[in-house]
């Protein structure tokens, strides 16, 4: 269905006041990755990407877009919000034409389509074959229809359960505005399948009629939303629970995940990080997060990973991660506390050389100047093998541990907050960063936030700036 440039933003607008993604698909029918789409292009864009303008591509416009996707490897719908295309199947067809056609752009050509000889006939031979011609045309958009709307309906399934007539109602509803199909024409073609699961038309209207029992909860939809917008979608339905909770909202985590994903309120997923190892360069030292563990009755030994602490500064952890943008890379070394995840001291720079690392250090020392007994945990990063670096720690009396070879879960506190990090706030968004010091900027304001304003499950709902505060009253 083709929507208005009203309509759009009434979508826009519905969506942010809190209406769930389901129930703007169901009343414009409309899927719901056209919805999601449509949000995040004009949150990129503004109001004025919705206007219908005509737009004609150049065919360099169309081959950049597409090496972006099959040559740089970013998403289908990155580049296609990046680049302000108004609909999320421009791209993929773009794509799809330019390899069916040997790797060439394809450009349409304008004017009317040109017939051929075969299709000038004589006026009385027109007239007497104009009725079969219609009647098989007619045909074969009734079995191109129904394949397009089985293939639909299998599709909720994804093969791995058995579709709800819930979702099926909704599908038809989409169905009835894509193909301009009567209803009766639809359940017919559904219900022919020995495979599908039927329906009929009581069952339609029923489920398009059905009240959805979360309704009850809108003013607690509203809530999460806004908080998870407020924090630009880095909550989880374990930590918006806990921010429930902080307001005086006490609801069970459950219906909150229930909730979240009733309202497509998802995360996303971590990608690969930067390596420092080069080596064995003769700098490498003992694991000291290790427990001993005999077991005498299999006769075995092996060993724990001990990251537990009792307050602040007993342990802390370091690494280098790498930020990747088209304007350069960036390369950031924080040092965390292992008690309450806090990230002590950073350093940002476009190259990962030793100067970063002894430069985090200094912030760190002049931060705390008494450092006696602090176990130092790293992997076995060059930068971590320096003998300058050995002597740095041991002046200030801080036992050094590393990770072992090829071990990455030995320091995986460390590995966690990179994750956090790329993930709420770098992964997708590559491509807003249009410098170095716009990212730099952005990665200073998420690590102030982390600190003083994100809260924590395993502190309890607790800022690690608010778990310090109440360690160090204790002492």
């Amino acid at each position: 269905m083709k929507l208005t440039e009203k309509q759009k933003i009434e979508i826009y607008q519905k969506r942010k006041q809190g209406t769930p993604i389901p129930c703007l698909s169901l009343e414009y029918g409309i899927n719901k990755s056209g919805i999601k789409y449509l949000v995040c292009l004009i949150d990129a864009h503004g109001l004025d990407i919705v206007k219908h303008d005509y737009h004609r591509y150049t065919p360099e416009f169309k081959l950049n877009a597409i090496n972006r996707v099959l040559i740089n490897q970013e998403s289908i719908n990155s580049v296609s919000i990046n680049l302000g295309l108004s609909n999320i199947g421009t791209l993929p067809r773009w794509i799809k034409e330019y390899t069916e056609n040997g790797y060439t752009v394809v450009e349409k050509k304008r004017g009317r389509k040109s017939h051929g000889k075969e299709d000038r006939q004589s006026a009385g031979g027109k007239q007497s074959t104009e009725g079969r011609k219609c009647e098989a045309t007619q045909a074969e958009r009734d079995s191109y229809d129904t394949t397009r709307i089985l293939k639909k309906i299998r599709c909720l399934s994804n093969g791995k359960r058995e579709a709800r007539k819930a979702e099926i109602a909704q599908a038809v509803t989409e169905l009835r505005h894509e193909t301009k199909r009567s209803l009766s024409f639809i359940l017919n073609a559904i219900n022919s399948s020995d495979t599908l699961p039927h329906i009929t038309r009581s069952d339609y209207y029923y489920w398009c009629n059905h009240t959805d029992a979360d309704w009850k909860y809108a003013d607690l939809m509203n809530r999460i939303i806004t908080i998870f917008y407020t924090h630009k979608a880095r909550y989880g339905y374990r930590r918006m629970t806990l921010a429930l909770w902080n307001e005086g909202i006490h609801v069970n985590h459950k219906l909150v995940q229930r909730l979240m994903n009733k309202m497509g309120l998802l995360g996303v997923t971590p990608k690969a990080k930067y390596k420092s190892y080069k080596g064995d360069m003769n700098g490498t030292v003992k694991n000291l997060l290790l427990d001993k563990v005999v077991d005498e009755e299999e006769h075995k030994t092996y060993y724990n990973r001990n990251f537990s602490t009792t307050t602040v500064n007993e342990k802390w952890t370091t690494d280098v991660s790498e930020f990747h943008i088209a304007a350069g890379k960036l390369y950031l070394s924080p040092i965390l506390d292992m008690y309450n995840h806090e990230i002590i001291s950073y350093n940002l720079s476009t190259n990962p050389n030793f100067a970063q690392t002894m430069d985090m250090l200094d912030k760190a020392f002049k931060q705390y100047p008494n450092l006696k007994g602090l176990i130092f945990h790293s992997d076995q990063g060059w930068q971590y093998q320096m003998q300058a670096y050995h002597k740095k720690l041991k002046d200030k009396g801080i036992i050094q541990s590393m990770s072992r070879k090829g071990n990455c879960l030995d320091n995986c506190v460390m590995e966690n907050f990179f994750g956090k990090l790329k993930n709420e706030m770098f992964y997708g968004h590559e491509f807003e960063f249009k410098t170095i010091e716009q990212l730099k900027g952005a990665i200073e304001e998420y690590i102030n936030y982390y600190n003083t304003e994100r809260i924590q499950t395993r502190l309890k709902g607790l800022t690690p700036c608010q778990a310090r505060i109440q360690a160090e009253s204790v002492i």
